[in-house]
């Protein structure tokens, strides 16, 4: 099981407005350690957390931030309304469009999707595969 993803930032701020555009919604809460940010979900009493938690830092190394070629971090949504919903919220944020919510073609026909770039660069996917909607094929 995977327990944390981070993606490395320059401007934190920046990071924060994006991320916070769209990951409360999701049920993530915020929690800023040694200026560093760290979404996760709530975790009842009495129970274990749930993973992954998602991290938003500085490189450790201290130098520049940059996007991994072929990294994209996923988020599901509710529905294909809030993935169209979170996606504008995320661009009105400081992402950049990378994909605007639809079906793809190579994905099954339940698969809706919005892809971004955060303002770093890094790769952020919404989706939806709820089968209680209307599917690619009608």
């Amino acid at each position: 099981m995977i327990a944390y993803v981070t993606v490395g930032v320059d401007d934190i701020a920046l990071a924060e407005r994006f991320y916070s555009a769209f990951l409360p919604a999701l049920g993530y809460g915020l929690e800023e350690y040694h200026g560093d940010l760290s979404y996760a979900l709530p975790v009842p009493a009495g129970q274990s957390p749930v993973s992954p938690e998602f991290y938003v830092k500085s490189p450790f190394n201290g130098g520049s931030a940059t996007a991994g070629n072929g990294t994209m971090i996923a988020f599901e949504a509710r529905n294909q309304k809030q993935v169209r919903d979170l996606h504008a919220a995320a661009l009105t944020a400081g992402g950049f469009d990378d994909g605007p919510p639809g079906f793809r073609a190579m994905y099954g026909p339940n698969f809706y999707v919005g892809y971004l770039r955060d303002p770093q660069g890094n790769k952020i996917a919404l989706f939806s595969s709820n089968p209680d909607e209307p599917g690619r094929d009608g």
